[in-house]
């Protein structure tokens, strides 16, 4: 569904924020893609979404440049979460839906309410003016809007951000929804749980490049420190204690309470492969 080859970008001459990436994304694919503010993920989503051009390099997406085919027929084959919501604030939920329903053909829209209902809107807010929603309400309205359109491709760039704990267990299920119907989905995340409970696939980019691509698994795997931790009593006393794989195979601890495996977290490894966190 998205091929990039050698995808290169620069915004000034002689500094180049994009240094020839190479990835592609199946179809019904959750593909996450990481990086720290100004590693170039947002302009490598300009460039899938046809927003911007003069990129050197390959970009299909269904095997259409997105900046060289038809933009009416384009932006009906995909949806867009911005991770700062992009609504009129004057107007309410419904109208600003009904607005950005009108751009997609009547066998593609989906019916406002229910998809509304789904995401747990609050209907009492349903013709109030988006200025007065919470970033919560807000993000919910913006989810709608990127869905509106049944997309083929879904680019979601921070789902989860301003929502409760409950709220962000409601978009995983969303999204794991879309996936199911066969939609193809690229995220884009700080949140390194989303990453890892959703994604089949991420790339954590840094300073313009691909510092490691493969699943969330194979990615801890690759990093673990193969110890575990053992927690148990000796002499009525809540002992901890780290052990290699080895020592397991030779000395065993009795009475044990619970032992918990070692491998890195999504973030650990991230910092091992760029170098960087997320929000620096």
């Amino acid at each position: 569904m998205i091929e990039v080859k050698a995808l290169v970008f620069s915004y000034e001459k002689g500094r180049k924020a994009l240094k020839g990436l190479d990835f592609e994304v199946e179809k019904g694919e959750i593909f996450g893609f990481l990086g720290p503010n100004g590693s170039g993920k947002s302009t490598t989503q300009k460039i899938l979404t046809g927003i911007q051009g003069g990129y050197q390099g390959e970009v299909r997406l269904m095997g259409k440049a997105p900046d060289k085919t038809d933009r009416k027929v384009f932006y009906q084959e995909i949806g867009v979460l911005f991770e700062f919501p992009y609504l009129y604030t004057n107007l309410s939920a419904l109208d600003n839906l009904k607005f950005f329903s009108s751009f997609y053909s009547r066998e593609r829209r989906r019916d406002i309410m229910p998809l509304l209902e789904h995401l747990e809107f609050k209907m009492d807010y349903l013709k109030k003016p988006v200025a007065s929603y919470s970033k919560g309400m807000r993000q919910r309205v913006s989810m709608a809007r990127a869905l509106l359109g049944n997309p083929d491709i879904l680019f979601l760039d921070e789902p989860t951000s301003g929502l409760d704990p409950s709220g962000a267990v409601l978009f995983r299920e969303i999204i794991e929804e879309e996936r199911k119907k066969g939609t193809t989905v690229f995220l884009t995340t700080h949140n390194m749980l989303d990453a890892d409970l959703l994604c089949d696939r991420v790339a954590f980019l840094a300073e313009g490049s691909i510092a490691a691509l493969d699943t969330p698994e194979s990615l801890k795997e690759r990093y673990s420190r193969k110890t575990v931790q053992v927690v148990y009593r000796k002499d009525g006393e809540r002992v901890q204690r780290d052990f290699t794989t080895e020592e397991l195979g030779l000395s065993f601890p009795e009475d044990i309470v619970s032992i918990h495996s070692q491998e890195p977290t999504l973030e650990e490894v991230f910092l091992k492969t760029t170098g960087r966190g997320l929000t620096g």
